[in-house]
């Protein structure tokens, strides 16, 4: 999984960052995806021709090389001509490539799911549930190998998921299919959507503070299957899932006062949870016959534009201290890619120079939006780079300090102030 070796850069640079007694660390990371990859390039003509959609002109509009527009227009609600919509989100997106757990096999057992109106959720979550489990498991097993402890230590699971929908719940499965205690204690947060791998942080830091002693497994788990459905022009903004998510999984491992033979790799200090009034219908999900009718509002950029730096600011200000001496260009920003346009947004509004969301718009190009799982793709990367800067004994110092930050429906804003336990600061004469 990821390497904490820190090479032979010791005469360079200070140790590593000590955890401060009782807060939360994430010891370890893990990720799993669905065998179906997919490459951007061929997105338009997969999609059409699974869905049985082969009109000629569409074909010709679809193959026509679109001049790239503002990353806006993946997010929003105008009729367009739904050809060039899907070519032009494609295109804006800056995605090369995702895992979806759908498929020719998929679609040829069940060819209802590639027609308008056919009620289908029963189809979607017998799929769903199985793949969801399925992914979760492998995920939080190539964590725990990770960690380097054993699953008989896990004492609290926590389990986040927008693509399941039965009792029990996912979390008694994923249980079962890890071999967890029946003792083991469990919390499932369901359709939190792209803030739930965040919100699945922030619960597993109260229980590891909570719980002396406590090895609380997160792992989210997602895909796009119960939201699949044929293009229409009616509905444009199911468009954006065809050119922007993804399917996998996340795991982390969250404990506080580790042990010796464990290995740190960041500290949750503060926590904070915010949700805007008047939004709810920004990103609006609604259970079906048909699947889940998902749509995204065109001014969602701009409402996180708008509110981010309160939120920020806020959260710093739970460690009075960092909060004094810190600066954004100090930190580091771990943020959930909900898009291109989010990101570019929240640059702009904060002063951030482009290196600062690289961890987060290289997991959006490799994996898409892969909703409540892709934090932890984006705290994966920022461990490497961490690692790589300490093999290649750079210059750069690392930011030790920085925001976990993620939203969703609600719009709910969840931020976690945290420590990059693996940084190393220059050391100073």
């Amino acid at each position: 999984m990821v390497s904490t070796n820190a090479g032979g850069t010791a005469s360079k640079q200070a140790s590593s960052m000590a955890p401060n007694p009782g807060k939360a660390t994430i010891l370890a990371l893990g990720h799993a995806f669905p065998q179906q990859l997919v490459m951007q390039d061929y997105v338009v003509d997969g999609f059409m021709r699974n869905t049985n959609c082969d009109d000629p002109e569409l074909k010709e509009k679809l193959t026509r090389l679109c001049t790239v527009p503002d990353p806006n227009l993946i997010i929003c609600s105008y009729k367009y001509i739904y050809s060039t919509i899907i070519e032009l989100a494609c295109k804006t997106t800056t995605v090369k490539t995702r895992y979806v757990v759908m498929s020719e096999e998929i679609l040829k057992s069940y060819p209802e799911l590639a027609q308008e109106g056919q009620p289908t959720m029963k189809q979607r979550l017998d799929i769903s549930n199985k793949a969801v489990t399925q992914m979760a498991t492998e995920a939080s097993l190539a964590c725990v190998r990770s960690w380097g402890g054993a699953l008989s230590e896990i004492t609290h699971l926590v389990y986040v998921s927008s693509s399941e929908a039965r009792f029990p719940g996912g979390d008694l499965h994923l249980a079962r299919a890890l071999g967890l205690s029946p003792d083991v204690r469990r919390v499932m947060l369901a359709f939190t959507g792209c803030s739930g791998g965040v919100a699945g942080l922030r619960v597993a830091k109260g229980l590891a503070e909570s719980c002396p002693g406590a090895r609380v497994l997160l792992a989210t788990s997602e895909t796009t299957i119960v939201g699949f459905r044929p293009p229409s022009p009616d509905r444009p903004y199911d468009l954006v899932g065809v050119a922007l998510f993804g399917d996998g999984a996340g795991a982390a491992v969250v404990g506080a006062d580790p042990t010796p033979v464990e290995r740190p790799l960041f500290e949750l200090h503060s926590a904070l949870q915010r949700f805007l009034p008047d939004t709810d219908k920004t990103i609006d999900g609604r259970l079906t016959e048909e699947g889940i009718k998902f749509q995204l509002g065109r001014e969602l950029p701009h409402i996180i534009e708008a509110n981010v730096e309160a939120f920020c600011q806020k959260l710093m200000q739970e460690h009075p201290q960092a909060a004094d001496k810190l600066t954004y260009g100090d930190m580091f920003w771990a943020v959930h890619p909900g898009g291109p346009a989010i990101l570019t947004k929240m640059e702009g509004r904060l002063g951030l120079d482009g290196g600062k969301l690289r961890a987060s718009r290289s997991a959006l190009r490799d994996f898409g939006n892969a909703s409540s799982n892709t934090i932890v793709y984006v705290l994966e990367n920022m461990v490497e780079e961490t690692r790589q800067r300490r093999e290649e004994a750079a210059e750069e110092e690392d930011c030790e300090w920085g925001l976990i930050l993620a939203f969703g429906p609600g719009i709910t804003f969840e931020g976690i102030l945290a420590r990059n336990l693996q940084a190393r600061a220059r050391a100073r004469d």
